[in-house]
């Protein structure tokens, strides 16, 4: 006799691989899942064999496995299929997470190198004569997610695995911020019940809407455009050590962020006082506190001024002409700002004597 109790799987899993569990964890067949989709045959099996052929990735056959094992228990594998218990919550903080590793793997040389074995991955950027710098970590199951979606690639899987993004990982970067970019609209000036009416994506009947343009600073690190300008004797407006500095407070920002709080309130260094006596242990979790003590006393060493501008481009990677705005400042003043700041902090770096060096 069947049973119609519906799983519960998270919204991020593509419809392929939604479709490909309902036949190879719970029984049904494809005729059942065309039926209840709505489509032919043929196309439910051509979804299936394309998820089935692409289980030779590491971390897609790792994502397929650990949802089979959450969400669909042996002794429930005579169920039915449903998509209608899906997890939005567990979506909403893919989509946040996918933002950031995103933005990263667009940066000019960036790849994201997954061992096996191991929980975490990091996205590291080439940075040719200097070597490579790691600019954020990655837990696995976000990496296997993204891998799941199609938005990041592997041509030669191995012990050691390197990912670049793709073409639908540069849409989907398209859409994240875009999205992001709606919401803090709504929270800066309509609030966000009338902005989710006002930014709601327009759709004209069965015509795709058309992917929205993003410029170029909207997907990577100011520092990274930056250093791709040049000044008047034609060198690069920032040099590799300013940017390696940069880099390094951001890693340390993104250390800071794991742990058992995983937003940190860094907001403090973005108001006119309090930066002396910020206690980075005031928010809750040890995991991290070596991390965020390192951010706070850097932020602190630059001082007003240079700290928001730092924290804002360096570690929340806002735009230049965003932060020039929120700081009340002249257009194209900020790359200036931004500059001596991160002069002071490869000082602050330099002053360290070797201490506090970055992971690795």
């Amino acid at each position: 006799m069947e049973n119609n109790v519906a799983f519960s799987i998270p919204a991020w899993v593509p419809e392929g691989a939604q479709r490909y569990l309902a036949h190879t964890e719970t029984g049904q067949s494809i005729r059942d899942i065309a039926r209840s989709a709505g489509c032919h045959a043929s196309t439910i099996l051509r979804q299936i064999r394309r998820v089935e052929m692409r289980r030779d990735d590491p971390l897609v056959d790792a994502a397929l496995q650990s949802l089979a094992e959450t969400h669909f228990s042996v002794s429930d594998r005579t169920r039915r299929f449903d998509v209608s218990g899906q997890d939005e919550q567990e979506d909403g903080s893919f989509e946040g997470e996918a933002l950031r590793v995103l933005r990263r793997l667009c940066e000019t040389g960036s790849v994201l190198a997954v061992a096996e074995d191991m929980d975490k991955a990091v996205v590291v950027r080439d940075t040719g004569e200097a070597g490579t710098t790691r600019t954020a970590v990655v837990d696995c199951k976000i990496a296997q997610a993204l891998a799941l979606q199609d938005w990041i690639t592997c041509d030669n899987p191995g012990r050691i695995s390197r990912y670049r993004i793709s073409t639908s990982g540069r849409a989907a970067l398209n859409r994240l911020v875009a999205e992001a970019e709606n919401k803090a609209r709504s929270r800066n000036e309509f609030g966000m019940a009338e902005a989710q009416a006002a930014f709601q994506p327009k759709s004209n009947g069965d015509v795709p809407e058309r992917a929205r343009r993003m410029r170029y600073s909207a997907a990577e690190s100011p520092l990274i455009a930056l250093a791709r300008r040049r000044d008047r004797d034609g060198k690069p407006f920032l040099d590799e050590t300013l940017v390696r500095a940069g880099e390094r407070l951001r890693e340390d920002f993104e250390l800071a962020q794991i742990g058992p709080q995983v937003a940190q309130n860094w907001d403090r260094f973005l108001t006119g006082g309090g930066r002396g006596n910020f206690d980075s242990e005031s928010h809750g979790g040890r995991g991290a506190s070596d991390a965020k003590d390192r951010v706070a006393r850097a932020l602190s060493d630059l001082g007003p001024g240079l700290s928001d501008v730092a924290l804002r481009c360096c570690c929340y990677l806002e735009g230049l002409e965003l932060a020039e705005k929120r700081m009340g400042w002249s257009a194209r003043s900020g790359k200036i700002v931004l500059r001596i700041a991160l002069q002071r902090l490869k000082r602050h770096y330099e002053d360290l004597s070797g201490q506090d060096r970055m992971i690795g």
